[in-house]
Order: structure tokens, then sequence, then C-alpha cells
């Protein structure tokens, strides 16, 4: 059961040092309940959760607010001058300064990849912060083949002349994870991935994030963060793993159920990274662990890390 849609608004949050955050918002007039924080991916935008969000919002027996955040350099953001603090560290404090301007504390997250991370992140630093988080293909072993897949093309895209031909550079880079998609798709993926720049077709980055993968490399696999999701165990959590990443691992997938017992683990056939969160039975799931969190007891009582 769903109300009518909520339409989607923005909000631009100033970060600690200054720069443009843009926030999406959808408020339902009857919303009640924890709000729900939505993270992309390293190069991702708001716009991958509009289907989601809008789903969440416009829950018939459970409306509530959701806001998803583009970080420094993408989407509706300020560019940073510096690709430097183009960081999880400086990610890390846009974040904490959305949620403080927006009063969204504790609030349940919604990461996708660099977005899982950054929940990770906070729950180990700022853990009244955290009511529950889905972690959407990511955990804290980073698979190297996957994340050099993106070195390759993050930063480096040839310029597509129209959406058609984005689109088929979308299936070209990404047909093998997501086998299923139809023409449509590629060209709404297109659309989420591009943006017209008087005339041109430029994506929805500041292409100096390439810089920020610099550091991988095929022999120097990324610091694993078991202590950052280990912050997570007095709070309800969900993994989401396409069932063709390279991302995530089936054995880190385990290891993680090891270390949360009640971890509540989803799989996305016929995706991979990062599964697209926009069919009926993901959402479906998404929606009744928003409605457990709600409800769940908040165990946490240890104090941050570090």
């Amino acid at each position: 059961m769903h109300t009518a849609t909520v339409q989607a608004s923005s909000v631009f949050i100033a970060a600690p040092d200054g720069l443009r955050l843009h926030v999406r918002r959808y408020e339902p007039p009857a919303a009640a309940g924890l709000p729900v924080v939505c993270l992309p991916g390293l190069a991702r935008t708001t716009a991958d959760f509009d289907v989601l969000a809008a789903a969440l919002a416009s829950d018939g027996k459970h409306p509530r607010r959701v806001y998803a955040v583009d970080y420094r350099g993408r989407g509706q953001s300020d560019y940073d001058s510096n690709p430097d603090n183009y960081s999880v560290a400086v990610e890390l404090a846009d974040l904490g300064a959305v949620l403080t301007a927006l009063r969204l504390e504790p609030a349940i997250f919604i990461g996708t990849s660099r977005g899982g991370i950054l929940a990770m992140l906070l729950g180990a630093v700022r853990p009244g912060a955290i009511a529950a988080v889905v972690l959407n293909d990511i955990g804290p072993v980073v698979e190297a083949a996957g994340l050099l897949r993106i070195k390759s093309y993050v930063g480096k895209l040839p310029q597509p002349k129209d959406f058609a031909d984005a689109a088929e550079l979308q299936r070209r880079l990404f047909g093998a994870q997501f086998p299923k998609l139809t023409a449509d798709d590629w060209l709404a993926s297109a659309r989420r991935s591009f943006k017209d720049d008087h005339g041109r077709l430029v994506p929805t980055y500041d292409v100096n994030l390439a810089k920020t993968l610099s550091v991988v490399t095929a022999d120097q696999p990324p610091p694993d963060l078991w202590p950052q999701f280990d912050a997570l165990a007095g709070f309800p959590v969900m993994v989401i793993r396409g069932m063709l990443s390279d991302i995530l691992s089936e054995q880190t997938v385990e290891e993680m159920r090891a270390h949360h017992p009640s971890l509540e683990i989803v799989e996305v056939e016929n995706e991979g990274h990062a599964p697209l969160l926009a069919d009926e039975p993901t959402m479906t799931r998404i929606r009744a662990f928003v409605t457990r969190a709600q409800a769940a007891p908040m165990l946490v009582t240890s104090h941050p890390i570090g």
C-alpha cells in the first residue's frame, strides 16, 4: 500500500570549510519515526536513490522522511578546487555537518559502496547518529579486482555524443555486471550518470575524483574495516550483495555474519556492483527492515573509537 508519491526538493548545507553540499529530501506531511539517510557510491549521486527514496517516503503504512546526499564534487554539490579533499575523512566531516544542520540523528543509513564505508566509519566515531544500517554491496573487505575495474573508468570516460551514445557506453562498461538491463534501462542509467554542460555531455562528478584511486594497485589491497564494521554490533544491519559483484565477495558476507549473527543478508540476482535498489522485491525487503529497525531497542552503549 502506497500513498501519493512524495515530491522531492533540494536543500543546500554548508560543509565545515564552507563548500556547498546538496541534499535531496523527501518529507511527507504525515511522516513519523526515524529518518532515512541515503549515501551514494564513489562517483554517484542522489539520483541513484530516486526510486527507493520515493517508495520509502510514500509508504502508506509507514511514511518517513528520506534524505539523499551528494558528496562534494558530485551531483549538485560544489566541486572542490583541491582534489585531495575527495577523501573519506573530509566526506565524513561533511556528512556530520549535514546530520547536524538537518537534525537527522539518529537515522537509518542506506549506503551504497563508498556510502556504506562512510556509514561504518560513522558508527565508529559518532554512534549516536546511527539507528540501523543497510550496506549495499560493501563490507569490511573490498575486493581489489573490483576497485581496479572502477579505477579504470572513473574520470577517464570518453565524451558521448548524446544520451543514446552514453547509454551504449554504459552498456559496454557495465553489461557484464547487469546482464538483464534493457535499452530503456541503459538510457535511464546514462541520464543518471551524465549531464548537459553547455551542449556537451559530461559526468555528474568532478573528473579529478580519479585521483582518490591513484593508490589502488593489484598488489596493495585497501586496508580492511573490521573494527569499523564491529562498531555496528549493537545495531540492526542488512547487507545487500549483487550476485555478480566483484567488490563484495560471498566469503566476506559469511565473515560479516560471524561478526554480526543477526545480520540480514539479501542477494540480488543478475546484478553486480552495486545493486540498483529499484526492483520491488529488494525494496520490499528494505522497507520491512526499516520498519523493524524503527521498533528495535537501542543496544549501543559503547564510546566512539579513536
